[in-house]
């Protein structure tokens, strides 16, 4: 389906929206397994998604018909693998700039790709990499953002919205196209060897960047400082006594509540 409102060169322009599905994520990478071609940027957008997935098997709790969920294709062939980290950064900053216009200066990405708006989650992205032959073959990005949802289960305490925030209801499809047109930019910026203003950028816009604050890891608590992501994705972390500390996402947990 081709949708005139995505102006971009491919990302969004082949465009497939599903009333019901488990997961964006999952039945893209079905279509991909099929033996007929999906084309780089194709989109899949669902009204409802019953089985959303975040980081470290998370669910990802969405209301029907309010919310953006979607997952769109890249083939980063360009990307090598020890830089796969560098689509992370690209979608964030998609989300980032199509957002930010309208949120202003408290959203923030918080590290490695969830959406902040001051201390409160508006949204998170899974992407699940193909790697072939050494290489980057497919890469699936899904994103979750909470658009016009005001109630969110109890377990989401730190969860909030665009509504929420702006007391107004957003077109999800306009927004869906700006985040598209944004991620492009930034993945053709990759893609034409500008990584080091991509992943400046992104840690320019990280959460709790260069502020004191308190972490956990192997169950112990200690202050520390955002200071820097390496290109492998790692977190760098500086710890009162000035020391750098390099953490994957599974050994750290910001005690942001």
């Amino acid at each position: 389906m081709q949708n005139n409102i995505f102006s971009g060169l491919f990302v969004g322009q082949n465009l497939v929206t599903i009333k019901q599905v488990d997961s964006t994520n999952s039945f893209l990478k079905n279509l991909l397994s099929n033996s007929t071609p999906v084309p780089e940027g194709t989109v899949i957008m669902a009204e409802e998604q019953y089985a959303g997935r975040g980081q470290q098997q998370n669910t990802w709790h969405s209301e029907p018909g309010k919310n953006l969920t979607f997952s769109l294709l890249l083939k980063p062939h360009f990307l090598a693998v020890g830089d796969q980290f560098d689509l992370n950064r690209a979608a964030s900053l998609g989300v980032y700039d199509a957002l930010q216009p309208i949120l202003g200066e408290q959203l923030k990405i918080k590290w490695p790709n969830d959406i902040y708006y001051g201390d409160r989650k508006l949204g998170g992205m899974l992407i699940e990499n193909t790697i072939q032959g050494g290489q980057l073959k497919d890469s699936v990005i899904g994103i979750g953002l909470n658009i016009n949802q005001e109630n969110f289960p109890s377990g989401a305490s730190n969860a909030t919205s665009v509504k929420q925030i702006l007391q107004k209801d957003y077109e999800l499809t306009l927004l869906l196209s700006e985040i598209c047109n944004c991620l492009e930019v930034y993945y053709l910026k990759l893609k034409a060897g500008e990584v080091d203003f991509v992943r400046n950028t992104y840690l320019s816009r990280l959460y709790w960047l260069n502020e004191v604050k308190s972490f956990e890891s192997n169950n112990r608590v200690f202050n520390g400082t955002v200071k820097n992501v390496l290109p492998n994705g790692l977190l760098v972390i500086e710890d009162t006594k000035g020391q750098q500390l390099e953490f994957n996402l599974k050994e750290l947990k910001f005690l942001n509540k």
